[in-house]
């Protein structure tokens, strides 16, 4: 790590949060890069609140969107994780967000780009319009990311074998966390009753919140995409 980086380190605050079902939301909080809370709570606006002064927050959510297309975020992303890839909807343009149903968003949809919405995309439609007013109100600080990204990074680049929610595939995002210098205990607080896979995410998220602040992330796409409104399309890791 630059030296800058080490230097900024000392003093970042980062918060990754993740989507956790009826639960709401979850988030991890580092400390100069190390485990410092984890935080739940129904709304994210809330729960982005409970950490006042914070350097980078990031949500493993789509947020930019585009008039029409599919972003070359997810599409990069996508050819990125290989086996896993089946990790990463295609976000639909902003449009297909507005309607009221799945059926009229993936009528919408099939119009716009020439294939419909997935039902597992628009099942993240009113957590995903939640994340995207937060976003638009505070996007200097607020930035998406994908888990499966970070982990994939966290190892190299190389693809992991099993699946998050997999015995195995857990025990080695946790690794991977671990040889990152963010170790999870097996007490974690607020965190104790969501799922194991929510909390990686989150904490994967964490670790790319943290490359962020100190000026070490990549994104996807590496050249800038932009909404109508001049906002970066992106996902960092």
């Amino acid at each position: 790590m630059p030296l800058s980086a080490m230097l900024k380190q000392e003093t970042m605050n980062v918060l990754g949060i993740d989507a956790c079902g009826k639960q709401g939301w979850i988030g991890i909080r580092l400390a100069a890069g190390v485990f410092d809370s984890s935080l739940v709570e129904a709304i994210l606006k809330a729960l982005i609140a409970r950490v006042g002064e914070c350097d980078v927050v990031v949500v493993d959510m789509p947020l930019g969107l585009l008039d029409r297309g599919w972003r070359a975020a997810d599409i990069q992303a996508r050819a990125y994780l290989g086996a896993r890839r089946s990790s990463v909807f295609l976000t639909a343009p902003k449009a297909v967000w507005d309607e009221a149903d799945y059926a009229a968003a993936s009528t919408a949809c099939l119009t716009i780009t020439g294939k419909k919405i997935s039902q597992q995309a628009w099942a993240l439609a009113s957590k995903r319009r939640e994340a995207y007013m937060c976003w638009i109100n505070d996007p200097d600080r607020i930035h998406e990311v994908h888990p499966e990204v970070s982990f994939q990074a966290m190892a190299g680049g190389t693809p992991l074998s099993h699946s998050k929610r997999s015995w195995r595939g857990q025990a080695v995002r946790r690794a991977l966390l671990t040889a990152a210098g963010i170790p999870l205990s097996d007490e974690l607080g607020e965190a104790d009753s969501v799922p194991t896979d929510d909390v990686l995410d989150a904490a994967a998220a964490a670790w790319s919140a943290h490359r962020i602040a100190v000026g070490t992330a990549q994104r996807m796409p590496a050249t800038a995409e932009r909404d109508a409104a001049g906002r970066l399309v992106a996902i960092w890791y």
